[in-house]
């Protein structure tokens, strides 16, 4: 019968849904002319042709029959209307569709002549919010569908061709009720089936309907792994309201004590808000700090553990507006155990910002968590406040752009060194182009800055420290940049190249004699080759006048392009340089930056980042992004090289090595592999403290999945090789599977 019904649809017939065999609705008829209006109380008709018996009070109707009353519609090759009983009976072609927009079809309908009551033999009902129910029998009752026999599906059940096909998953049930009001489906004595095969046995089951979501429970998750062995999460889903929900999901785990998890969203119109918490009650290890004020030493007993991570944000005012987050863990170690996030440091915010047309005003907060072993938590800061003002101007007499800029800033640690710092800066912008096309940039800054620190001994670096006490320091700096761009047509698309010069002159600074908070990591790269300061922050400032040039070139094809830049530059006085070793600005002559990114249609996209040595043209940076492949079948490769003899002692200059590989390939239509790996490559030549040692695989990770339009499933395995506190290193397996369409 199934392969019969499959050869009419592929022959161009019209396809009926048999009793759950759950196949593509037929076209709509062809519509006639409108019905006639009609008031709650009369039914709009219209037909090709149209007979009525008095004596028996039954209107016969055929030919595109079109019925309409209170927002249901019924459409049909046939219609009998007995208007003494009140009973409508429709065949051929019959459709019927209910205020919400649901359809319903059938072979043979008998409805009342309210058009909303009645029974459907053979009934396929295509929701409005996505998914099908098939049945043998149907019937609607005060807006609520009852089917008996039925069965269920979020999935396509028609193939590209037209043909039907087996959907990949469906709930067969001896009786299904739908709610269009509640948009829920309830089931009883129901399964899931997953490619045809049974899978889940559902004595009673319900789950909403479409993207509104409701309450139930959600696909389960399982997961193993070497440190808490076979984990069950089972989540829970509460919509509170339209604006709220509330996901509770318990961790059962076979080699530890269960874990609790919730997460609460709000959204309104002004903004929205989010909470995320885990907590559990089990043993840390000696490598796991406790919090400050716990009385529980690490690795004796049992404490509580847990961790949570809340963000939002509200808008007041077209202009005015609050954010915030709280991430904050119960130890070091909590996070990767459970596997939840891989981060090293956790920031907690608060801030509010104003930003009008030409003004910038914000005013913040922020507290570190480390997690890092061996990293003391009384050197980690605490902001607060951070205040910053921007107000731009135009230059009403040479044309430029003019920004103010008041800023503040005040640090405090628990058990190190305290900063408080206040500056006021102009920064005044004018650019030109000459009549041979050379693009020319005038910059001049002026900034005052005023410094207060205490406890600084207690600074780990003292290059960093500054002096104690109270601390004034002035800025002044100009700048010319000249980019002089060529166009013109070349290999058959076009091409510009751009030499670059740049002149900026700075006096010398008292640099090291106030705090660096914020500008400890610099690294000559070609993002700030031509920048005004290369320092990150504002704690440091290059008191060199320089020169810097370089070349910028670009080619246009169809579907490629080439992009690079490359440069250097020279510190024109011969005074000490505050800059360290390793940073490539340490001598007169800075070492060579560049970039160059290639791209091929979707097909190929590489970007090259290199530093060479001034002198030997030794490579002190390589780095490559490569993707090559299209969205189905690709492969990513990731290397990293720093080898910038950087002197010890500075953080964020570490040397290292590092190799990043990835990649998919789909071997069938909805079927593909995948798999990732990232190995450290550094040696004790690049870094002494690396445990590398010229190998050392960090994680890999291979998979197979399968995804639909109604069906996401997938297994992965993954292998940490580094080992943190009580997260050991080992093997680990997931398996994810979600259903569409399904309100989950």
């Amino acid at each position: 019968m199934l392969a019969a019904g499959v050869a009419l649809v592929c022959m161009g017939a019209m396809p009926y849904a048999a009793a759950q065999d759950l196949q593509q609705p037929p076209a709509p008829v062809s519509t006639p002319d409108a019905p006639v209006p009609a008031s709650d109380e009369q039914i709009g008709f219209a037909a090709d042709s149209l007979e009525y018996d008095s004596n028996t009070e039954i209107v016969t109707a055929s030919g595109n029959v079109q019925l309409l009353r209170q927002g249901n519609r019924l459409r049909a090759d046939k219609v009998v209307w007995n208007r003494t009983t009140g009973q409508v009976e429709a065949r051929g072609n019959v459709s019927a569709t209910d205020p919400e927009g649901n359809i319903a079809y059938g072979d043979r309908f008998q409805v009342t002549d309210t058009l909303k009551d009645g029974t459907v033999e053979n009934m396929l009902l295509v929701l409005q919010s996505g998914g099908r129910l098939a049945a043998a029998q149907g019937v609607r009752v005060n807006g609520v569908y009852t089917l008996h026999k039925a069965a269920y599906t979020g999935c396509k059940v028609e193939d590209s061709h037209g043909c039907p096909k087996e959907p990949t998953w469906q709930i067969k049930a001896v009786k299904v009720v739908y709610d269009p009001v509640a948009a829920r489906v309830k089931y009883r004595n129901a399964n899931i089936e997953l490619f045809g095969l049974p899978l889940i046995p559902l004595p009673g089951f319900s789950h909403p309907v479409g993207d509104t979501g409701g309450s139930g429970l959600l696909v389960p998750n399982l997961r193993y792994d070497r440190t808490n062995g076979l984990e069950v999460a089972l989540p829970y889903y509460l919509k509170l309201a339209p604006n709220r929900d509330l996901t509770i999901t318990p961790h059962i785990y076979s080699e530890t004590l269960p874990m609790l998890e919730a997460n609460f969203r709000h959204r309104w119109d002004r903004g929205a808000y989010q909470i995320t918490g885990y907590a559990t009650h089990a043993s840390r290890s000696a490598a796991s700090s406790t919090l400050p004020g716990s009385t529980t030493p690490a690795g004796t007993e049992k404490d509580f553990r847990g961790y949570i991570d809340a963000s939002g944000g509200m808008q007041l005012t077209p202009e005015w507006s609050i954010n915030g987050s709280i991430r904050v863990a119960s130890d070091r170690t909590f996070l990767r155990r459970y596997d939840i996030s891989r981060d090293d440091r956790l920031r907690s915010t608060l801030g509010a910002q104003r930003i009008g047309e030409n003004s910038y005003f914000s005013i913040a907060g922020w507290a570190v968590q480390t997690l890092r072993s061996g990293d003391p938590q009384g050197q980690t800061p605490i902001a607060l406040p951070v205040i910053d003002y921007r107000l731009r101007l135009l230059d009403p007499l040479l044309g430029g752009r003019i920004q103010l800029q008041a800023n503040s800033l005040a640090i405090t640690r628990t058990d190190g060194q305290d900063t408080q710092r206040a500056f006021a800066a102009f920064e005044w912008n004018l650019r030109k182009l000459t009549g041979m096309g050379q693009e020319v940039n005038f910059t001049t800054y002026l900034r005052g800055d005023v410094y207060h620190s205490s406890d600084n001994l207690l600074n780990n670096i003292p290059r960093y420290a500054g002096d104690p006490g109270w601390k004034a320091r002035g800025i002044a700096a100009a700048a010319m940049d000249v980019r002089w761009p060529f166009i013109g047509e070349a290999f058959g698309g076009v091409q510009r190249i751009a030499p670059r010069v740049q002149i900026v002159a700075a006096p010398r600074l008292a640099n090291l004699s106030v705090p660096n908070e914020d500008a400890r990591a610099i690294d000559l790269e070609d993002s700030n080759l031509f920048a005004l300061n290369r320092f990150a922050g504002y704690d440091r400032f290059e008191d060199s006048s320089r020169i810097t040039y370089g070349l910028e070139y670009n080619l246009s094809l169809p579907g490629f392009s080439l992009d690079t830049v490359v440069g250097q530059s020279y510190r024109l006085d011969n005074r000490e340089s505050i800059l360290p070793d390793g940073t490539g600005l340490s001598d007169r002559m800075s070492d060579i930056v560049g970039r160059t990114t290639v791209r091929y249609k979707d097909f190929i996209s590489l970007i090259h980042r290199f530093r060479l040595d001034k002198d030997g043209l030794s490579v002190r940076r390589n780095e490559v992004d490569a993707t090559i492949g299209s969205r189905k079948t690709y492969a990513m490769v990731g290397y990293l090289r720093l080898n910038r003899n950087a002197a010890t002692g500075l953080e964020d200059l570490q040397d290292r090595e590092e190799l990043r590989l990835g990649g998919r390939v789909q071997f069938a239509r909805f079927w593909s592999v995948f798999g990732s790996t990232v190995v450290d490559l550094t040696d004790g030549k690049e870094d002494p403290l690396s445990v590398a040692d010229g190998y050392e695989p960090v994680r890999h990770r291979l998979g197979v999945a399968y995804e639909d339009d109604c069906l996401t499933l997938g297994l992965t395995w993954r292998r940490d090789y580094l080992a943190a506190g009580d997260a050991r290193k080992g093997n680990s397996f997931q398996l994810r599977l979600a259903f569409r369409n399904i309100g989950i």
